[in-house]
Parts: structure tokens; sequence; C-alpha cells
């Protein structure tokens, strides 16, 4: 609904600025230095099938199967795409979609109906992205991780339509400081999240840009952003659990997500002063 709204007024924006903006003939609109900002909505892409691996005796080498005393799948009861409301595999949470703020500063040069230039951007995404699993006990395991910044740099190039409506393409290199927390009910192991919080990726889009007169323009853009978040860990020690505990008898274990790739989509409302 939010992602609706933002896109119908600044649309409406667009279409009643367009007309008194136009720029004198020949003149370039889109050329030099500008400072902005972005507000929008981030929608993740929610991967239907995550799961949590497992590093029984924690070797480094995971696939492993955690078993009960009996020789069976302690996690049997599966796994789901979201956080856990219980001990029982039913009614998970879903990953958490939300609004999302950034500052820019930008070079363009301008070719005649042709615009090359690069952008920078910092900011945050208030996305947060779970998998858990659930043991026999019964018990749940909550792997999750949130943005706690982001920055890139892009670069860009478009297409001036008339005088002052700029189409462009974006994509670079990005950034990501991230939060990873975990979350379980049992309470008879010990947990210990270890690994980097930096993770690095890439943004590819595209936007429209309408001037406002000589220094102002406003405009929508559409962002995918990809992470490559491979180095966090749940680490499982013994705590005050017995020797028939699958964890003990597996010798200890590590917890990672059965998939590094952290991303999601970002539609966004833009603003920009020109020097």
């Amino acid at each position: 609904m939010r992602m609706r709204t933002l896109l119908g007024a600044t649309a409406a924006a667009l279409t009643i600025v367009a007309a008194p903006a136009m720029a004198q003939d020949g003149e370039a609109q889109f050329e030099g230095f500008y400072v902005g900002g972005s507000v929008g909505y981030t929608v993740q892409n929610n991967d239907v099938g995550e799961r949590i691996d497992f590093d029984a005796g924690q070797n480094g080498t995971f696939g492993d199967t955690i078993t009960t005393a009996a020789g069976a799948d302690a996690f049997s009861p599966g796994f789901c795409n979201g956080a856990a409301t219980g001990n029982a595999n039913v009614a998970c949470t879903n990953d958490k979609d939300d609004i999302e703020y950034y500052g820019r500063i930008g070079f363009d040069k301008q070719m005649g109906k042709i615009v090359v230039g690069a952008v920078a951007e910092f900011g945050k995404s208030e996305v947060r992205d779970s998998v858990t699993a659930f043991s026999t006990t019964p018990a749940y395991y909550t792997m999750t991780r949130e943005l706690d910044w982001n920055g890139a740099l892009r670069l860009r190039a478009g297409y001036v339509a008339g005088e002052s409506t700029l189409f462009y393409a974006t994509g670079g290199g990005a950034y990501a400081k991230i939060d990873h927390s975990f979350s379980t009910s049992n309470g008879a192991n010990s947990f210990a999240v270890t690994g980097d919080d930096e993770a690095w990726g890439w943004q590819a889009g595209g936007g429209i840009e309408q001037k406002l007169g000589r220094n102002f323009s406003v405009g929508l853009e559409y962002l995918y952003s990809r992470y490559d978040d491979d180095d966090s860990r749940v680490a499982v020690g013994q705590g005050t659990a017995g020797a028939t505990n699958p964890f003990v008898l597996a010798g200890g274990a590590d917890f990672r997500r059965s998939t590094d790739r952290f991303d999601f989509h970002s539609l966004r409302a833009t603003a920009a002063f020109r020097f």
C-alpha cells in the first residue's frame, strides 16, 4: 500500500510540474554536481526453500545431519523462511519489508541528449530477513540479519526526452554493515554468533528525473540490491546439556544459512539540487 501511495504521489507531482518546468532550447539541464536524497520502500525476495545448514563436529564442512541418540534426524520438523512464533514449524512470521532513506551526491555530463555520470549514496533500508530450523525437542532456532547501514557508488547513463526529462539506467558496487542475531528456545546448549558483519555486493536499476526550473529535480527510481553475506555462523556448545544431547553427540556444531544472497527491490522518490 505504501509503495502504491509513493508511486502515485510522485507521478502526479511529475505530471503537474512538467509543463512549466521546460528549459530553454539547447540548454544542458543535467550537467554538473548535485546533492539530494531519496525515500522509498524495500521489498525482499523471501527465498522459498531457504534452510539452515549444519557442520557437525565444527570441522568446516557443512551439509551434515544432526542426529538423536536413536540415530534419527534431530531436525526432521524442517525449516521455514521467517522467524518462529513457537516451537512448532507453523505460522512463521514473514520477513520484514519497510521504508528506506538515503542521501546522495553525484556528477553528470550532458552531451546533446545523452547524459553520463556517477552517484554515491549512503543510508539504510529497514529490512529484516530470518530463517528458522525446528528440532524434535521441540525447539526453534532462528538466524536473523538486518542492515545497520549501506552505501553504494554507481554509474548512470541516460537520454533526455524533450528538454528536461531524463530516463536513465544505473548500476555499480555496494557495501553494507549487517547486524546478525540468533534466538532459540533451546535453553540447554550454548550459542554464539560469529563471523564478519561486512558484506560487498552490487546494485542495478533505472529511473526518471524531471527538472523543475534551473536547479531542482524530482524523480522515481527502481533499484535491485544484492549482497554476498556468507560469513555469519552460530557456534553451538554443550552448555548444560547432557551426553545424549544431539549437539553433544555431534561433537559440537555450527549453523549457517543455506544461501549467502541477501537481496531486495526498492522503489523510491528522489529529489536533487544541482549546482
